[in-house]
């Protein structure tokens, strides 16, 4: 599920009463798109005569086939009219997300009969998955070539997988220990794991630069092939070859904590133990590891959080950038710089090349730290945080834009009412770090809290919610 989409339950729903032909037609037209979608799914067929639901003695045949099949989520497509009451038992049962549709009901035909009464089935099953409190997505009744399914299932299926991150929880890795002054990253760990299966896995500091140093000097001739390579494509200042190695033994050893623990995310202090022993800053490594897996810098858990929900929603297709919201723009007053260090490189600007020098706000004589500018496009930002066991997850959506050049990793990015923003987030529960990846998710991301008990949605901007 993490690298892909959700396994979906296709259980669709029939009736004794109008035409069985016509609700197999549909449910057959249904298969075909999903496999042209590439939406992997599980249906009926050979478990229920015809692939429907059309009894509640049926419910339990298929609860136990879905369950066997170990679906992520469950899609309810009402072939002819509905029987509601199996519907929702089979969706109670499972406790997953369930979406809601059906095909738009044709004229009647011309001796005034119908072959179906979908969008009445769908009232009707509707008012069952209330009274059951279970909680669902609904595509508005359509027919089955509308853009209309297509966006909605794609949706739901980035929302399912949203979700997952506090339904089923997730493992975080939290190298060293948040740094003092950064009360803004202190974090509830014991309730993160009780209520949303969130796991925070501490890595002691002094294993961690140990086992990096052991890897530097035991794989010396292959990361020298590799720095004269980088010397070759990037601009590297003020760093000789054995400060470059221990960065890519950072990297290498934050890889395999990732894969020997079963990570989806790591929370990393930073500075300065690591930079001290290492004797460069180490946000170059965080920006190979981010094209992989989620980071946290600062040991900002929260932000590791929002950032592997926008990696989720792209199905892990493109990462995520932990960022800065810094500045406003000089003379955009709906635009903010976006910024910080260690972006991943799938992120650089095409143009430009990677810089690595030293740290233009503290005062070290030590280099390391990654300067590219970030690409154009649409942009979503996330954030998940809270207080006092109360949680919210924000999101909105903006736009690039040109804006003067800076150091380190950075985009301006255009929204709709930056005020409203700014007053969202400063109101809180919020800090000044934000998630980002290019799309416009953020439907997807909102439609993720229908499933997610104990968050509260909340739209940065004026953009809908789901």
């Amino acid at each position: 599920m993490k690298n892909g989409k959700p396994l979906m339950g296709l259980c669709p729903i029939g009736k004794f009463v109008f035409s069985n032909e016509d609700a197999v037609r549909h449910k057959e037209l249904l298969q075909e798109k999903l496999r042209q979608w590439q939406t992997p799914f599980v249906d009926l067929e050979n478990v229920l005569e015809d692939g429907l639901v059309k009894d509640q003695s049926h419910v339990d045949r298929a609860v136990e086939h879905f369950r066997r099949a170990g679906v992520d989520c469950l899609f309810l497509p009402h072939c002819n009219f509905g029987t509601e009451g199996a519907a929702a038992m089979i969706a109670a049962k499972l406790a997953v997300p369930v979406l809601l549709w059906g095909p738009r009901d044709e004229t009647p035909l011309p001796d005034g009969t119908r072959l179906r009464d979908t969008l009445c089935g769908l009232f009707a099953t509707s008012k069952v998955l209330h009274k059951l409190g279970v909680h669902f997505s609904y595509i508005e009744n359509c027919r089955i070539d509308d853009p209309l399914l297509h966006d909605g299932v794609d949706r739901f299926l980035r929302a399912v997988n949203v979700a997952g991150v506090f339904r089923t929880g997730v493992r975080i890795g939290h190298i060293g220990q948040r740094i003092d002054f950064f009360w803004t990253t202190i974090v509830n760990e014991s309730e993160l794991l009780e209520r949303f299966g969130i796991e925070i896995l501490p890595l002691d500091m002094v294993e961690f630069i140990r086992h990096a140093r052991n890897r530097a000097r035991e794989n010396r001739a292959q990361y020298g092939k590799e720095t004269r390579e980088l010397r070759e494509t990037c601009v590297i200042e003020e760093m000789d070859d054995d400060a470059l190695v221990h960065v890519l033994a950072v990297r290498d050893q934050m890889l395999a904590l990732v894969r020997d623990n079963g990570l989806e995310g790591l929370a990393v202090q930073d500075f300065m133990s690591l930079i001290d022993a290492m004797g460069a800053y180490c946000m170059f490594a965080d920006s190979m590891v981010a094209d992989r897996c989620a980071v946290g810098y600062e040991s900002d858990i929260h932000g590791t959080i929002s950032d592997i929900v926008v990696r989720r929603v792209c199905f892990n297709a493109q990462p995520g950038f932990l960022t800065d919201l810094t500045i406003r723009h000089p003379t955009n007053d709906n635009a903010v710089l976006l910024w910080h260090c260690g972006a991943a490189l799938a992120f650089r600007r095409a143009d430009a090349k990677v810089r690595l020098g030293t740290h233009w706000i503290l005062p070290s004589p030590l280099s390391g730290m990654p300067h590219f500018p970030l690409k154009h496009g649409r942009i979503t930002v996330a954030r998940f945080d809270g207080d006092r066991g109360r949680y919210e997850l924000a999101v909105g959506e903006g736009a690039s834009v040109d804006g003067p050049e800076t150091l380190n990793n950075a985009v301006w990015m255009e929204v709709d009412d930056w005020p409203q923003w700014e007053r969202t987030l400063i109101e809180g529960p919020f800090i000044h770090h934000a998630a980002m990846t290019y799309g416009n998710w953020a439907t997807a991301i909102e439609e993720a809290g229908r499933f997610v008990p104990g968050i509260r949605m909340v739209r940065l901007g004026h953009g809908a919610m789901g």
